[in-house]
C-alpha cells in the first residue's frame, strides 16, 4: 500500500524559514518523482515544485525561486522541502504527491501559517 505522511508544517513569521517532509512507503521511491503542491485558502491546487527519482533534476514554479529548496534521500524514502524568506502568500496546505502507473498517490498534507 503506498503511503505518504508529510509533516513540519506550523506558523511562521514572514521571512522565517520551515523544511517540509514527506515520508513515502508502499512503493520504489528512487524510482518515482515526486513533486509538492499546495493549496491557499480558498484557492485551487498549486504545483510548487518537483524532482526525479535521483534527485539531480529539480523544477519550481516562478513564485518560490530561490526560496524553496526540493530534495530526497533515496535511502531514507523521505521527500523535503526546505523554505526560507517565507511571506504570507506561501500560506496553505502543503501536499507531497507521487505519480505512479495507473494514479497520481497523495498525502494528507501539512498546514503552513506565515502570518506576524
Amino acid at each position: 500500500e503506498v503511503r505518504l505522511v508529510e509533516s513540519g508544517g506550523g506558523l511562521v513569521q514572514p521571512g522565517g524559514s520551515l523544511r517540509l517532509s514527506c515520508a513515502a512507503s508502499g512503493f520504489t521511491f528512487s524510482g518515482s518523482a515526486m513533486s509538492w503542491v499546495r493549496q491557499a485558502p480558498g484557492k485551487g491546487l498549486e504545483w510548487v515544485s518537483g524532482i526525479n527519482g535521483g534527485g539531480g533534476i529539480t523544477t519550481y514554479v516562478d513564485s518560490v525561486k530561490g526560496r524553496f529548496t526540493i530534495s530526497r534521500d533515496n535511502a531514507k524514502n523521505t521527500l523535503y522541502l526546505q523554505m526560507t524568506s517565507l511571506i504570507p502568500e506561501d500560506t496553505g496546505v502543503y501536499f507531497c504527491n507521487a505519480p505512479r502507473p495507473g494514479r497520481v498517490y497523495w498525502g494528507q498534507g501539512t498546514q503552513v501559517t506565515v502570518s506576524s
